[in-house]
């Protein structure tokens, strides 16, 4: 059985997929008792994570576990766990944004490699996801507002980080890798703005504004305060300066990654409306 922490998230959500398609037997660890789960998988609360007989895996997302982190790996240890793969981000080698999320994921990976388990250290670039935050706007209107126009980052598809972490938990030919995750381009937000609108047919264009209005958008829509410090400071920096990028994935997967037109496409509905 495979332990995934964060099953109901993007990559949490589809990794389960991609293993109980390979009939690999999945506990979701999640909150939402009426969560919808594919045949193989059966849902966990995080309360009950001691009460697990057996596990083979663990897909650590550091923000699903938060502080249990350590708790989660000690339970996962004394059920037979063999292997673990850690959810991180490539500010951990490229620092960018406020420290504290970084020394989160830093933290994280610390906690696998000296677990005494296989690891595997899966270090993500932003999520293409991320951009479904923009929905409502392009959905009203033409013009997606946001801060920061020229932070530029090879914003990798979800899937993709799914695929390699899906591997790594499936067998040991990932034991001791740490890759770094990115999309194939390198994409400031008013190119992923003309890509949206280039998949919907019409012209769309992005607007700056401060980061402050952003902020204090996000927090009036209910957000907490931890997601606008993580969008914007990171976005800050980087405008002075791209974000990392790799060819990990194409190398763990044998095809390239997917580009972020692709996902967009993918993801049309959400954009285009009713």
């Amino acid at each position: 059985m495979i332990l995934i922490l964060g099953a109901t998230g993007v990559v949490g959500r589809e990794t389960v997929r991609l293993l109980t398609g390979r009939g690999l037997p999945v506990a979701a660890v999640t909150r939402n008792r009426q969560a919808v789960l594919p045949a193989g998988a059966f849902s966990v609360h995080p309360d009950e994570i001691p009460d697990l007989a057996e596990v083979r895996a663990v897909l650590l997302s550091p923000r699903a576990a938060g502080p249990a982190a350590a708790g989660v790996l000690t339970h996962a240890r004394r059920a037979g766990a063999r292997r673990i793969v850690v959810l991180s981000s490539v500010t951990v080698p490229h620092p960018a944004g406020e420290p504290r999320f970084r020394e989160q994921f830093q933290a994280a990976e610390e906690l696998a490699v000296g677990s005494g388990l296989d690891w595997t250290v899966l270090r993500c670039a932003d999520f293409a996801a991320n951009t479904l935050a923009w929905a409502g706007q392009i959905r009203g209107g033409d013009i997606v507002r946001g801060a920061y126009a020229q932070a530029r980052t090879s914003t990798v598809d979800e899937r993709d980080i799914a695929a390699v972490a899906a591997l790594a938990l499936a067998g040991p030919d990932h034991a001791g890798r740490t890759y770094l995750l990115t999309g194939p381009q390198s994409l400031s937000q008013p190119d992923k703005v003309a890509t949206l609108g280039a998949v919907l047919g019409r012209p769309l264009t992005f607007a700056e504004v401060t980061p402050d209005a952003i902020r204090g958008g996000m927090i009036a829509a209910g957000l907490p305060a931890e997601v606008p410090d993580r969008l914007l400071g990171s976005q800050a920096d980087y405008a002075r300066a791209a974000g990392p990028a790799g060819d990990d994935v194409c190398r763990v997967l044998g095809r390239p990654a997917r580009t972020y037109a692709t996902w967009a496409e993918d993801h049309r509905a959400a954009f285009a409306g009713s």
